[in-house]
Order: structure tokens, then sequence, then C-alpha cells
């Protein structure tokens, strides 16, 4: 079955897009998370971008000074912003790549390595873990969206 695309009324019975969707779903839950994360650091510290956030917190001059930033909702934010940039090539190149025909060994060991790498990336953002830890880890989830990339050019290559 190497090499063959995968037929749409396969897929639920297909191992290695089980395994895409399995692997898709933990990093996206793990970047919705970074959203929770994000919204408990606004409202533990009080560092508000949007007027009407800081209404509870009292009306005109008493309320303004909630509109602030703060360091570990930035922090977060900054971890949030580059989940995004990271984790929706790999849902888009990884469902060609699932579609591509890989061994399942191989398709596994990419979706594995960028999990653990994107889930380590974001321990290291919100701790903060000393560089080049958080660089490294960028690196290799980008490095393992690549090879997806190139598999599938590879693969279905029709220029």
């Amino acid at each position: 079955r190497r090499g063959e695309m995968a037929k749409s009324t396969q897929l639920i019975d297909n191992e290695v897009f089980r395994a895409y969707a399995t692997y898709t779903a933990i990093v996206l839950l793990k970047m919705m998370l970074m959203s929770l994360i994000t919204a408990y650091f606004r409202i533990t510290r009080k560092a508000f971008v949007n007027p009407e956030d800081t209404a509870s917190f009292g009306k005109g001059e008493s309320a303004k000074k909630y509109l602030r930033t703060d360091p570990d909702v930035e922090r977060a934010r900054r971890g949030h912003l580059n989940d995004l940039e990271n984790i929706v090539p790999f849902v888009g190149i990884g469902l060609l790549y699932a579609l591509s025909g890989p061994e399942l060994s191989t398709a596994l060991l990419h979706f594995r390595i960028f999990t653990g790498a994107r889930i380590f990336h974001t321990f290291a953002y919100l701790i903060p873990l000393p560089q080049p830890g958080r660089g490294l880890s960028w690196a290799v989830a980008y490095s393992v969206t690549f090879s997806m990339a190139y598999k599938v050019l590879k693969t279905v290559w029709l220029l």
C-alpha cells in the first residue's frame, strides 16, 4: 500500500491518517490551551488591551490603569503566536503528507517529534527555560514540517 494515495472513504481505516488526526488534535488542543493561559495571565495580572475588558474594575480614569502590558501576558501571547505560525502549517502539510502514502513508522516519527517539540517549546516559553532549548525545539518542529513537505512534493510532483 505504500506510495498509494488514500481514498476518502478509507481515511478512517488508514492508520497513518488516524495517527495524523490524533497528533493534530493534540497540538491544536495545546494551541487552544495557550489562549486560556493568556486569558489567565490577563485576569490575574489585570493587564488588558481593550477598554471594555476593564469595566469590572471601575469606570473612566480608575479603569484606565488596567489598560497596560504585562511581561507574563506578553510571554504567553508570544508563545501562542508562535504556535499559530508553526502548528497551522503542520496541520495543512501534515494532512497532505498523511494522504501521500508514507510508511506508518515514518509518519509516526514525524508526528511524534513535531508534537513533542511543540509541547517542549511551550514549557520552554512559559517557564522560561534558558536558550537554546526553546530555539532548538522550534527548529526541530519546523524541520519536521519541511521534511513532510519535501515528501509530499517528491510524491506528487507534477510540474
